[in-house]
């Protein structure tokens, strides 16, 4: 196990990337210090240790940088090494959740380009949503193949969970404010019961916003991207 050690966070809390590295960090029982972000007006420390993309999260561990959410949850994982761990040792299995870490995120900006987009180009990206969505929930049979696991303390969330969840856990909030349905358990029985099983796990409830903040970042959200209607 890594040397106890100076670990802090710069996140912003509406930001699903930085609840992926705010919930590694939970889940592997790692003190740190979290720094809220202001994106309008960034940090010149956020500016220093992300030049590149200039975005958050940005994982600094004894004062080195670490960026990009993906990359975070691997450094974490391979950085405090005692379990719970994010990821499984066999390469093959380790490779299979990349690539569905990897597919998921392209299916999340179609759900956000459905909730603020209308008439025909709504139901054309919501059709390639539902379609891309329906690969997910059939290849979620083959990472769950006994079905989605009871977490415990014995069975913590890995890698493709954080991802996961980061993009959909709160689907149904999107659902209500904007009126588009797409996460429907009768349709992804499996990919709806994985987020309310997830939804049970301490450290996921801690790093999910609640839903009146949600919904006032919704406000925010459509009146910067859904043009006003004639």
């Amino acid at each position: 196990m890594a040397e106890k050690s100076s670990v802090k966070l710069h996140g912003m809390w509406a930001s699903p990337f930085a609840m992926r590295a705010n919930l590694a960090l939970k889940l592997k029982g790692i003190e740190y210090e979290y720094i809220e972000e202001d994106l309008k007006n960034k940090s010149k420390l956020l500016l220093q240790y992300n030049p590149v993309h200039k975005k958050v999260p940005v994982l600094v561990h004894n004062g080195l940088p670490v960026a990009e959410s993906t990359i975070i949850l691997e450094y974490i994982d391979e950085t405090w090494t005692d379990p719970p761990h994010l990821l499984p040792k066999d390469p093959y299995e380790r490779a299979k959740l990349r690539f569905w870490a990897a597919y998921f995120p392209p299916v999340f900006d179609l759900m956000r380009k459905s909730l603020i987009t209308e008439g025909e180009t709504q139901q054309s990206t919501l059709n390639e949503l539902l379609q891309k969505l329906d690969v997910a929930e059939e290849g979620m049979k083959d990472i769950f193949p006994n079905g989605v696991p009871s977490y415990s303390q014995d069975v913590k969330p890995g890698y493709l969970d954080i991802v996961f969840y980061s993009l959909f856990g709160t689907h149904e909030v999107a659902t209500e404010f904007f009126g588009v349905r797409f996460l429907t358990p009768e349709r992804y029985p499996l990919l709806v019961s994985w987020i309310e099983a997830l939804k049970k796990v301490p450290e996921v409830l801690e790093v999910t916003p609640p839903k009146a903040k949600i919904m006032g970042f919704y406000q925010y959200y459509r009146q910067k991207f859904v043009p006003p209607k004639a």
